[in-house]
């Protein structure tokens, strides 16, 4: 018995059940329960006597998660939680969550006291003496509301009361959770990514650093997948700190998705291409950042962006440059707005002007000029000099979320408008020298920089703020790209190039990140060209498609391989040479939702030198073929749109042909119902196929055949609802033995393991067995051990477990019975 799965029904009727405007307002959004279950999973310990702190709990999924998490672990005997939550309509809810909670663990030995509180928390714990006595808590979990708190409010007053200097209620919580922590306790919480950066949140990141270690951070890819249900496009990280502790190295994990699940084979929690890596960190928070961001790359690939850009480190005081959003808000001197010059009128600057360079006028519903008078004149700079100018909302359509445009003041007019959608870079509200502006402008609109700001905040609105905290180059550097740049526009390979050029003079480094982004572009593209479906067009399919190819970040398309390899050995390929490491348990995600497409898309060859070789062995292997190979010795030349036609002319054909060669390897097995099925090839499977076809006509007549553990074909053949008719219901089938039989005639479940390199039904297998059809309906089990020889039985003789079966293949007639008083049945 679990607590959660209850738990998030209720978590959605509560949803439900909540205005979701009145939720927006209090900048409160449940929890799902995969988010829950991961965010559990990454307390380091569960022991001792817990006291647990859920603030802004909502309807309990993550007290509810814990309580699963410290059950499953098995290292407390008692666990007391206060959940608080500012909403009212929430009690009924969470009253019910704590009695499931309350069972749960009680259930299974654990003694559980849980009690909710309506209270503001930010509040209630500074100004109500008592409440909380000090350090009190072992462990915090929460999810706090996210909300911009004015200075005037009584939070941030009360917050300033304790010595919380902070501008969002998220970071309000965490700063208060931290001091009620015991020493060595230990925090998970779900924020928003926006405190790593700005002067703002500079008093909570020296809290974090100065009171507690971080020890691992998980990253969302998509800004949208965290609380999809509630549309939040917030872009959000889970945190795990532990007060007191030594800093060490940090865990930092990131997946696409929040689509967390237990994986099979590991017994791990994981996620659709979810990446690990373990950093220093000094590589997180640079010791020499006096502002003390906090850099979170994902993978060593953007690290390596990080580091580059690196070599810039001033800020634009150091520059003595400001950016400013525009001033001219038009309909505030709507009676001032002119479409186009006329007497005492001077040049209004719109995004519908920018296009690489300044196209002014222009025809549309936008005014061109604005009169200057005593109420637009403030709102006016002077007109010399070079501004650089970057819009503030960039469109989807754009390749750069950073778009800048110089502007040398050459438009008619002693002073000049930029209207409130514009970001502007200036020196005291005008131009700067020409070389620095176009050595801006070619900083701003760098890829280095594009890929930098995306890891960094990522957001689509482009700020001032934003802007005022990216580091910039010294104003040598500037002077030094912009005086080789003689007219705009330049193309984005020139201004890469100039980048680059001047991080080689400033650190002699010329190993470019950027080479890696390139190829990872190109194989995505290459793929979809190819027509693999887009579920195929991601990062996880161009790294197997270089890795097949073995090309390596610098190297051309011509300079391509043919080896072959398994997923592990690509895997590993791809942290190598593209720095992209993913967890472990991923490999099924490759095998499934990459290589399988890839082989039915005739794009590669499985186990081209043994096509018998079974699915599940450790030498499994992938090819490209031939014909790929040809194609894409052409990319990037002149004879590709050729090769291309040609290739997609004859792919449908050589995907049945490949498909015919696999399915010859295949071993058909015709069921008792009379239908046909194909096991994948291998020794392990022709067992299968033989207890099907000899074991069973032989001591189990009539027996109909209920689930079938072939890698191939477990996915196909699985009767889980006549199972559930006879007493079992299963959530994962890698429980299962691999063949199971029913035979109606002695009301009895044949349990049969296929054995050819390992898991025979020994000791703790017949166990385990045991207990997953305990509650059969049938007059019980009976296990079977199912060898091909006796040479294989010899490696397994002395693990067999007593009151189970032997059969023997290569003996079909014959079976060993390690039952002492009887013969093949239940005991």
């Amino acid at each position: 018995m679990t607590a959660l799965p209850n738990v998030d029904l209720i978590r959605i009727s509560a949803s439900e059940s909540i205005d979701p405007t009145k939720k927006g307002s209090l900048g409160q959004f449940f929890t799902s329960q995969p988010i829950s279950t991961y965010m559990a999973s990454l307390f380091s310990s569960y022991k001792g006597a817990i006291q647990l702190l859920d603030p802004g709990c909502g309807p309990g999924s993550l007290t509810a998660a814990f309580i699963d998490e410290a059950v499953k672990r098995g290292e407390t005997q008692s666990i007391e939680a206060k959940l608080i939550d500012i909403e009212e309509s929430i009690t009924p809810y969470i009253l019910e969550t704590i009695e499931v909670c309350e069972a749960t663990a009680n259930k299974n030995a654990v003694k559980a006291k849980l009690s909710f509180q309506t209270k503001d928390y930010v509040l209630a714990t500074v100004e109500e003496s008592g409440l909380f006595s000090g350090s009190t808590f072992s462990h915090c979990i929460m999810n706090p509301p996210y909300k911009k708190i004015p200075s005037s409010s009584d939070h941030r007053k009360a917050l300033s009361s304790a010595g919380i200097e902070t501008v969002n209620l998220y970071s309000g919580f965490v700063s208060l959770a931290i001091k009620q922590l015991k020493d060595k306790g230990e925090l998970v919480a779900i924020i928003p990514r926006s405190f790593c950066n700005g002067p703002y949140y500079t008093p909570f990141r020296e809290q974090i650093l100065r009171e507690t270690a971080i020890k691992h951070i998980h990253i969302f890819d998509s800004r949208s997948n965290a609380f999809s249900e509630d549309k939040v496009l917030q872009e959000n990280i889970i945190i795990h700190l532990i007060k007191g502790a030594e800093q060490r190295e940090v865990t930092i994990t990131s997946s696409p998705n929040a689509d967390f699940h237990i994986d099979e084979e590991s017994s791990s929690i994981t996620a659709s291409d979810m990446t690990t890596r373990t950093v220093p960190f000094h590589k997180i928070v640079n010791p020499d950042d006096k502002d003390r961001f906090f850099h979170i790359a994902a993978n060593n690939r953007d690290q390596a962006i990080i580091d580059r850009l690196s070599a810039f480190n001033s800020s634009l005081k150091d520059i003595e440059i400001e950016v400013s959003t525009g001033p001219v808000v038009d309909f505030r001197l709507k009676d001032d707005l002119r479409t186009d010059i006329e007497e005492n009128a001077v040049p209004l600057i719109y995004p519908i002007h920018l296009n690489g360079q300044v196209n002014w006028p222009k025809e549309s519903k936008k005014p061109n000029a604005i009169k200057v008078t005593d109420t637009s004149k403030p709102w006016l700079w002077k007109h010399e000099g070079s501004f650089v100018i970057v819009r503030r909302f960039s469109s989807k359509e754009e390749k750069r979320r950073i778009v800048a445009t110089a502007y040398d003041s050459h438009l008619p007019g002693k002073m000049i408008g930029f209207e409130n959608k514009l970001n502007v870079f200036h020196r005291k509200k005008v131009g700067m020298d020409r070389h620095i502006a176009l050595g801006l402008y070619a900083y701003l609109n760098s890829t280095l920089l594009d890929k930098y700001y995306r890891i960094f905040g990522g957001h689509t609105q482009v700020n001032a703020t934003d802007l005022r905290n990216i580091h910039y180059p010294s104003v040598e550097s500037l002077k030094r790209i912009g005086s080789q740049i003689e007219n705009l526009p330049i193309n984005q390979n020139e201004i890469d190039a100039l980048i680059d050029k001047e991080i080689f003079l400033m650190t002699g480094n010329n190993d470019n990140p950027l080479n890696a982004q390139e190829k990872i572009q190109q194989a995505i593209d290459i793929l979809a060209l190819l027509g693999m479906p887009r579920a195929q067009q991601n990062e996880r399919s161009a790294l197997t498609l270089l890795a097949l190819l073995d090309l390596k970040p610098n190297q051309t398309w011509q300079k391509i391989q043919r080896p072959m390899m398994g997923v592990t050995p690509i895997m590993s390929w791809a942290k190598d040479h593209y720095g992209k490491e993913y967890a472990p348990n991923t490999r099924e995600t490759f095998r499934r939702q990459t290589l399988h497409q890839f082989t039915a898309g005739a794009i590669c060859l499985y186990n081209p030198d043994e096509p018998n070789r079974p699915v599940n062995s450790p030498k499994a292997c992938y090819q490209i073929t031939e014909e790929v190979i040809n194609l894409l010795n052409t990319y990037g030349t002149t004879d590709w749109d050729a090769a291309l036609r040609e290739f997609k002319g004859q792919s449908h054909s050589l995907a049945s042909s490949y498909a015919m060669e696999r399915n010859m390897s295949m071993i058909p097995l015709t069921l008792d119902d009379g239908s046909e099925i194909k096991l994948s090839p291998g020794e392990h499977s022709q067992l299968i196929h033989d207890i099907v076809t000899d074991f069973g006509p032989r001591f189990a007549p009539g027996s109909e055949v209920i689930y079938l553990g072939d890698t191939g074909a477990k996915n196909d053949f699985f009767k889980q609802k006549r199972l559930a008719e006879l007493g079992i219901t299963v959530d994962k089938k890698g429980k299962l033995p691999d063949v199971i039989l029913y035979w109606p005639e002695k009301d009895w479940l044949l349990l049969i393991e296929s054995v050819t390199s390992h898991g025979p039904v020994d000791g703790k297998r017949h166990q385990e067995l045991k207990e997953l059809f305990s509650n059969s309906k049938t007059a019980g089990p009976v296990y079977v051990t199912a060898v091909p020889n006796k040479t294989i039985l010899k490696r397994f003789i002395m693990d067999i477990s007593w009151e189970t079966e032997v059969w023997v293949a290569d003996t079909p007639s014959h079976m060993i019975h390690f039952n002492g008083d009887r013969f093949l049945g239940p005991h």
